[in-house]
Parts: structure tokens; sequence; C-alpha cells
């Protein structure tokens, strides 16, 4: 039974949706993407700056909470006055926050000081980075996603620290680092507003029930007419990114703050994903390529000299992976959005068949783990469903020692018991991705199962080159 939500904890929704980015909203064939537009530098620059130096809301949480959070810990912590740095550090290895690759007044990425609504009481707040900000091989990226982070931990640690109990949340946020639920969140915090965005008293019904997912990369955006999972919003919707702000922001400020998300939007079709760091065998890369084209272009496109994306939506019964992210997005959750502001010049799509966006491929390498709710720790597990682990531990770090260069993606041990028992704490379990969970499966995408151990080990070596 679904608990009525109080004002506090509609409010506290809204600390939630940094990780709003591109999951959130509800599937559609987009056809052949066009080639990107060369990129605006100025409003590129700008929308850099928007993201990375700008909070959009109110602090939630006390300077004093970030400071004491780590009373909460099993493990000693940096003294946050005399080692601040230090503690930093340690608060981002804790809850999975990486440090920021700008400026960001000693916070780790994903954290942004703002005012309380009090307008001067200073303070902290979530930001798009909490889950769209990640690091590999100990350097952070904007737009690569953040496979580390806990929520749910944060949330309850930060909660306390600042002397308050964490508010009830209708919906599950994460049960495994890195996995988050921003579509619930985006589906919440709309059912308080009528179609002109005005507030109301009692939510619209929207029946929707969302999986927690893994966020995609950034720059694949670029590619597509289409994003989100399901393909069925509009990549050229600025407005759908504004989401996150519907706890504070009335429609005269959403229609202000639009230009300031285009910039943003403009900035996020830039990012380029990094470079495969290790040798790559170059013969086996060249025959994997052909087994590439033979094999994958279809739905995910061509590369190198020739870029192509096909925007191909899978149907399920296709593709066979988990259905819930589809099922769990309520028909009328979809016309309600349809009907606001955010939808009046790119409205989502509902007369197509249900099914994933084929996604693009590019810094595959570096965007584990597999399919949409990170379900499939390795490239060489999603080729060969033979080794998939049902449930299995989520790396410590993002650091080199932890990735598997051969099976490319993150080193893993098979987990016997259920990530909740007796033997571990809420945090330890955390580190445990369970595929018996709601939408956490690990079946589907089986298309690798029908290639020779060498067209899969030559296949494998060839994405690392995208």
């Amino acid at each position: 039974m679904r608990r009525r939500i109080n004002r506090q904890s509609f409010r506290v929704v809204l600390a939630l949706l940094g990780a709003l980015g591109w999951t959130a909203c509800p599937s559609a064939s987009a056809g052949e993407a066009p080639t990107p537009p060369k990129p605006d530098r100025e409003a590129v620059e700008r929308g850099r700056k928007a993201l990375t130096e700008r909070g959009y809301l109110y602090a939630e949480w006390s300077d004093a909470a970030y400071r004491g959070a780590s009373k909460y810990w099993d493990e000693p912590a940096p003294d946050p006055e005399k080692d601040p740095e230090g503690y930093a550090r340690a608060f981002g290895r804790h809850y999975g926050f990486h440090p920021a690759p700008y400026p960001n007044d000693g916070l780790p990425m994903g954290l942004k000081r703002s005012v309380k609504r009090d307008g001067v009481t200073r303070g902290m707040q979530v930001d798009c980075m909490v889950c769209h900000g990640g690091s590999i091989g100990g350097k952070s990226y904007v737009g690569l996603p953040n496979t580390q982070i806990d929520y749910e931990t944060f949330f309850l640690d930060m909660f306390r620290a600042d002397g308050r109990r964490m508010p009830i949340i209708p919906f599950i946020l994460g049960t495994a680092r890195g996995t988050t639920n921003a579509g619930m969140m985006s589906v919440v915090l709309l059912s308080f507003r009528n179609s002109d965005l005005s507030r109301r008293t009692f939510p619209v019904p929207m029946g929707s029930n969302l999986p927690e997912l893994d966020a995609p990369p950034w720059w694949v955006l670029k590619r597509k007419t289409m994003m989100y999972y399901d393909g069925r919003t509009p990549a050229a919707s600025a407005r759908a990114n504004m989401q996150f702000l519907l706890a504070e922001k009335s429609l005269a400020e959403f229609q202000e703050l639009e230009p300031t998300f285009r910039d943003i939007q403009a900035y996020l079709m830039s990012i380029e994903p990094p470079k495969y760091p290790f040798p790559i065998d170059a013969p086996r890369a060249d025959h994997g390529r052909v087994v590439f084209e033979k094999s994958c272009a279809r739905c995910h496109g061509t590369y190198g000299e020739t870029v192509s994306y096909p925007g191909k939506i899978v149907p399920l019964d296709v593709v066979g992976t988990d259905p819930e992210r589809i099922r769990g997005m309520a028909d009328r959750a979809v016309a309600h959005y349809n009907t606001t502001w955010f939808a009046e010049k790119h409205p989502v799509q509902t007369d197509e068949e249900d099914g994933y966006q084929a996604p693009p491929l590019d810094g595959i390498w570096a965007s584990a783990p597999y399919l949409h709710n990170g379900s499939i720790p390795t490239l060489n597990a999603l080729l060969d469903s033979s080794t998939r682990p049902k449930r299995f531990t989520r790396p410590p770090s993002t650091d080199f020692e932890h990735y598997d260069s051969q099976r490319v993606g993150w080193k893993f041990e098979e987990v016997a018991e259920p990530a909740t028992t007796k033997k571990r704490n809420s945090y330890e379990a955390h580190f445990i991705y369970d595929t018996s969970r709601y939408g956490l499966n690990n079946g589907g995408h089986t298309f690798g199962d029908k290639l020779s151990k060498d067209d899969r080990a030559d296949l494998i070596e060839y994405l690392k080159t995208l």
C-alpha cells in the first residue's frame, strides 16, 4: 500500500532530482539520426558554466550536516575542519561521489552549495552530477554515469546529521550502488502540478511504478533524435531536462530559465567520451569491426569514417530485457505530461510499439555496467548470457585496479546469499546487485550467444576503440 506523501516528503523529493538527467521521462522509432550540427561554441561555454557553476534549488541540508555525517560511518574520517580536502575525499568514497573536475567550493561532484529558503542560511543540495558525474581510473568526467552513488545511505545520514527524520519516499530510491529512480521522482513531482503547472493539494493519479535504473552517458545524446531509454521524447527538448525544478519553480520561472537550459543542452551535445586507456590488439579489433557490422550495426549504428545511428526501438519480445521500465510508465502519466508546458513543443510519442532504444556505443568501455538497469557487469557477460551472475558485487571504487580490461567492465564476485541478510548492514548490502529485484532482471539481449568465442573476443576488442 502506498503511503501518503506529506508536505515535507514532497519538498525533499526535489533533492533527488539532480539525477533526472536522461532517464526520467516516458517509445517510438526515431529514424535515422542526422549528422550532429556544429556546436555554437559560445552557447556551449555558457552551458558548461550554467551546469557546473550554478545551483538551481534551495539548500536541503546544512553545512553542519555535511561535516557531521561521518559519525554514522564504521570507519574513522578526517577532521572536516582541519583537513577539508581529506574529508571531502572520504565523504565521496563513502557515499559514491567523485572529485569535481571544476571549481566546486571544496565539495565532491554532485553536491552544490546553495542557500535555504530564507535566502540567507547557507547549506547544500544535490545537482545533476550526482548521477551524471562519474570517474574512471582516478579521473572524473561530466557526463560519465555515476556507478557508485548510494542514495539511500546518503540521504539517511544527511537527514540524521541535520537533526531531522528522513521523509517517507513512496518509491524505491535505489537498492544497489549506482542505481537511482529518476523516473519516479519526475512522476511524483509532476503529479502535484496541474496542466498549467499550478500547484495541486492532492496528486494526479499517475498509475506508474518505475524501477531503479543506471544512468546512461550524456555523450551519446548528440547522436539521437529521441532520448531516454524508451526513445519517446524528442532529444531537441530542453524543457524535458528542467523537470527536476518542479518542486520549486513556477511556470514564469521555468520560462525565464529556458534559454539557460538550451545552453546547457548545447554543452551536453558537445561532450565527448574518454578514450580507452589500455593497449588494443589492432588485428583482432579489425576483425571485430567486421563482426560488429554484420551482427550489431543494424541496431547500434556505424562508427569511424562513416558514422550513422538508426535510433532503432527494439520491441520487448525481440530484445527480451527487463520490461518494467517500459511497463511501469502508465499512459495516464504520459498523457498528463503532454498537457503541460514541458511537452508544448516536443510531446512524448504515444503511438509506437513498446521497446528499448538501442543506444549509440561511443565510449562503451567506460560506461559499464550494461543494459538500461546496469544488471550486467562486463561486455563479455553481455555477449555471452551463460556467464551472467545473478547476484554480484559492485566495485568499491572506479580505480583501474577494479577494472577488467579483458572482459571490459567491472571485476565482480558472485554472491550466494541475498543482499539483505543478518550478516550485512544496509551499507554493505548496497554493494550487491541482486537481479531478482523488481526491474533488475539481467535476461535478454542474447544476440551475442551465437558468436564463436574468438568472434566474441574480437568484437569486444573492436568495441574498445569506439
